[in-house]
């Protein structure tokens, strides 16, 4: 066993056995635990099983369409197979190939170029910097552009969102270019807090929106497109092509049926969470006397955030795991390099779990982990 693959036995080992975390990894279930939570879901469990596409996975796109006001929704096996679909549809019906999106979004930074590779799409950035862009930006941008693509929220730039009044205007700036819009919402579900919207509301922004099942709704996988009768229709016809039209996806749409069911309802809970876990954070920063750090943004916008301190990943990494196994409290988990050398960058997510913490057991967390930071 590799020294890395021994680090992760240990950190789920410790992560299991914890006592008290903010949330809970995904790493963490047994096949077992998550067949257990199938048997649970809030569906008729004497119903046919599905078969490419119908009974339950048919009422899932029911559901989804439902709550987010839309004409129709298609289920999709993974988010990067529904957006490269949406995007190429949508080239098709305004003539572009040129999608206007953030450099830092999902499908520029993880998808390994599939939206030239594969869907033969072109992309041009509106801004660089690590925020959303400005209705400004959108509006002169000196190429011409069939799609905006807003990732709501921006996930590697700390999980931000515009206000309401700026994406409203990003939604116009667009129209006035006679681009249609496409709502990256992974996570869209618990943007309501921020918005001050309903579901309904934000998606009716846009042309088409596309929703993560697993993230935030702790589904198994999937994904969904939601928009226009028309439009989704001819996603499916993609989606077919694509090899999307799997013979039996019950388990996915099982999960995704208790999430929406179960964890939907408490996100705007877990956002509220997340902003008391970041105040006590900074505060436990300080008064342990780091030289910097950065909570950000310093109110998260979602149950979602980001911490950089200015030491090394793998330092950090281990002086969490050495917490988990030491006190039975999880309070970071793995850290990444992602800016300069010498800092590291870890996000955290408030669910169930972490509405159980007080302010003050934060910063005796935080006091905790600094500690054993030198130690390391």
């Amino acid at each position: 066993m590799t020294d890395d693959a021994e680090r992760v036995k240990r950190l789920v080992a410790a992560w299991r056995g914890a006592e008290r975390t903010l949330s809970h990894s995904l790493l963490e279930p047994t096949l077992g635990e998550l067949l257990a939570g199938l048997a649970e879901a809030p569906y008729d469990m004497d119903a046919p099983a599905d078969l490419y596409g119908d009974g339950v996975v048919a009422d899932l796109e029911r559901r989804v369409a439902d709550l987010l006001g839309t004409e129709d929704a298609a289920f999709f096996p993974s988010g990067t197979m529904a957006q490269q679909i949406a995007l190429r549809c949508w080239a098709g019906r305004t003539g572009s190939p040129v999608v206007a999106l953030h450099p830092m979004s999902h499908p520029e930074r993880w998808e390994g170029g599939a939206l030239s590779v594969v869907s033969g799409l072109r992309t041009v950035h509106p801004v660089a910097e690590a925020r959303q862009p400005t209705a400004a930006e959108v509006r002169e941008h000196p190429e011409p552009f069939g799609t905006l693509m807003l990732e709501l929220p921006l996930r590697d730039a700390g999980f931000l969102l515009p206000t309401w009044e700026e994406l409203t205007e990003l939604v116009d700036a667009a129209r006035e270019r006679d681009a249609v819009v496409h709502f990256d919402g992974a996570r869209l579900w618990e943007t309501t807090v921020h918005f001050g919207r309903p579901l309904p509301e934000i998606a009716a922004l846009a042309d088409s929106v596309y929703v993560s099942f697993y993230k935030s709704l702790g589904g198994l996988s999937g994904a969904a497109l939601a928009g226009s009768r028309a439009f989704v229709e001819e996603t499916r016809i993609w989606r077919h092509r694509y090899g999307g039209q799997i013979f039996r996806q019950f388990p996915q749409a099982l999960s995704a049926l208790a999430g929406l069911a179960e964890e939907l309802p408490r996100l705007p809970s877990y956002v509220a969470g997340a902003r008391m876990v970041a105040e006590a954070m900074r505060e436990g920063f300080a008064e342990a006397g780091l030289p910097w750090f950065r909570v950000n943004p310093e109110v998260p916008h979602t149950h979602q955030f980001q911490v950089w301190l200015p030491y090394e990943a793998d330092r950090l990494t281990e002086a969490g795991l050495r917490l988990a196994e030491d006190t039975g409290t999880v309070l970071f988990r793995r850290w990444s390099p992602d800016g300069p050398p010498g800092l590291a960058m870890t996000e955290l997510e408030v669910t169930a779990p972490g509405l159980t913490w007080t302010p003050q057991e934060v910063r005796e967390a935080v006091a905790g982990f600094v500690e054993r930071v030198e130690g390391v």
